[in-house]
């Protein structure tokens, strides 16, 4: 007859289990979701009416989705081919009472490039809204240069002035710096921006700069670039448009864009560094929506995805999930 195991035994062999066991679990833990659009889309935001700077060219282009201080939910976006001169864009509002609601109201221009300040006249661009300890802050570009204001009610937007007089943060390495987007890691504020140069090694790329107070700005570092995605744009500077870095689960997902319209193409990234998805290569890639400019929202605990029409005739939202490969 076989003895029973010792009880040293005994111990050895569940504690080897143990670990075999959590070993399992961190690597399904560090295994990437994908993110996939789940049901249909709904309406929230038109082509709206500009009065004199109405144009039959004009389209919403890149936008922020955000719940204010009264609970309302707005959407700024950056309508471009307006008869506003310079370079024909402004910032466009719209107010809805739920995120689910459809149609939303629109508010009327919210916002239009101060050139006394500095902007560029028509070049606002890509606005993103956070809030930070009761606070609202927008990012956003004028052209050439990524700047701030702020807002109690996150509805009324008021630049913030810097030694200077100006509104701006900071701008380049490449030209344009536009379409910046605020994620916040442990104490360092994270803004993630593109920008493009003709004749660069990476044309197109995403960069990011760090902070802790929103006023003293890391140098900027290269995250992401090159790869597939910049040969599926339709301009030299259109593959690494719109990013949005999503924190979940101790992994980072970057929505990079390569093209608007009926085409529209949106690559993601997933990495445990949230400055590295990858400069001249793939290893990080994902996946692809086809999607323009994507937003993703967390509300209530569920995930939802916003983005441009199809025609550019508006802004829709959908339900979001993360799947395991």
């Amino acid at each position: 007859m076989n003895s029973l195991p010792r009880p040293w035994v005994i111990r050895v062999r569940l504690l080897l289990a143990s670990v075999l066991c959590s070993g399992v679990a961190a690597a399904a833990l560090a295994q990437p979701l994908t993110p996939q659009i789940a049901g249909e889309w709904w309406p929230v935001a038109g082509n709206p009416d500009l009065g004199d700077y109405t144009s039959d060219k004009q389209q919403p282009v890149d936008f922020a989705v955000w719940q204010a201080a009264d609970a309302t939910w707005q959407i700024w976006s950056c309508i471009r081919h307006t008869k506003c001169g310079g370079h024909t864009r402004l910032f466009h509002r719209w107010e809805g009472r739920r995120l689910t609601d459809s149609n939303w109201t629109p508010m009327g221009i919210a916002m239009e490039a101060d050139t006394a300040l500095g902007e560029t006249k028509g070049g606002l661009q890509a606005p993103h809204v956070f809030k930070e300890k009761g606070l609202y802050y927008m990012v956003y570009g004028d052209w050439q240069r990524i700047c701030l204001a702020t807002s109690k009610d996150g509805k009324t937007f008021t630049r913030v002035l810097n030694d200077r007089g100006q509104p701006v943060l900071f701008s380049g390495p490449h030209e344009n710096s536009r379409d910046p987007m605020m994620l916040k890691v442990g104490n360092l504020f994270y803004c993630y921006y593109m920008g493009h140069k003709k004749g660069a090694e990476y044309q197109s790329a995403i960069f990011c700069r760090t902070s802790s107070d929103l006023k003293h700005w890391s140098e900027p570092m290269m995250v992401s670039a090159g790869g597939i995605a910049a040969a599926h744009t339709n301009w030299f500077g259109g593959d690494a448009e719109c990013p949005f870095v999503v924190a979940k689960d101790g992994m980072f997902y970057l929505f990079r864009n390569q093209r608007y319209g009926r085409d529209h193409l949106n690559t993601q990234y997933a990495s445990p560094n949230p400055l590295s998805f990858g400069v001249g290569d793939d290893r990080y890639r994902i996946g692809t929506l086809p999607v323009a400019a994507p937003e993703i929202v967390f509300h209530q605990g569920r995930w939802y995805i916003a983005a441009l029409n199809p025609g550019l005739d508006g802004i829709r939202i959908a339900r979001l999930r993360w799947v395991r490969n």
